[in-house]
């Protein structure tokens, strides 16, 4: 791959190509499976999130807090941006960045996206871990998460590729996504 895909007027890179971003819910495993997958694939691994508090120079409850939501997602979009215009690699995203069209419109044409699909009780076992979730941080964090999960869960369905992510072995959802891949590849192949 080069170290700059062609822009989104060119069209869609071929899959083999692609940068790989995983979406879905807090709690779905997008870093954690994205840092096993990377390796697995020999590329670098990218969280979309560790990269705006980077940016920021506050974490993601922090930006949230001073600035609001939609100022986040502006930021969010803005780093996806710039990530997947350089070399080839798995990104992690927040779990709102698909919900924006115009970076679900820049992940399709750059990108082959994954969403890892988690049932509510596996997502809220393991968000219960954290308490640094600012969309959780206030009311009841399973009514939160049901909410969200009837709104994204539909847009998330527009991912490349679904996986099952099971309270299970992270190796095991990793064998799925690279295999889902592999099958993925070769369909867009010439």
């Amino acid at each position: 791959m080069s170290a700059t895909p062609a822009s989104l007027s060119e069209g869609p890179l071929p899959a083999r190509e692609r940068s790989i971003v995983l979406v879905g819910l807090m709690g779905s495993g997008k870093s954690t499976i994205g840092r096993r997958l990377a390796s697995a694939l020999g590329l670098p691994f990218h969280d979309a999130d560790v990269e705006i508090e980077t940016a920021a120079g506050c974490s993601v409850s922090e930006f949230f807090e001073k600035y609001g939501e939609p100022a986040f997602r502006a930021g969010e979009r803005r780093v996806i941006a710039r990530l997947l215009d350089g070399p080839r690699h798995v990104l992690a995203t927040g779990g709102g960045a698909f919900m924006d069209a115009e970076t679900r419109a820049l992940i399709r044409a750059k990108a082959v996206s994954v969403w890892l699909r988690a049932d509510l009780d596996v997502l809220m076992a393991r968000v219960s871990r954290r308490n640094t979730r600012p969309l959780l941080a206030k009311g009841n964090p399973r009514e939160t998460m049901e909410r969200l999960m009837r709104e994204r869960y539909p847009l998330y369905a527009e991912a490349d590729i679904t996986i099952e992510s099971i309270d299970g072995p992270h190796d095991q959802v990793v064998r799925q996504v690279l295999g889902a891949l592999e099958s993925f590849i070769a369909k867009d192949a010439p």
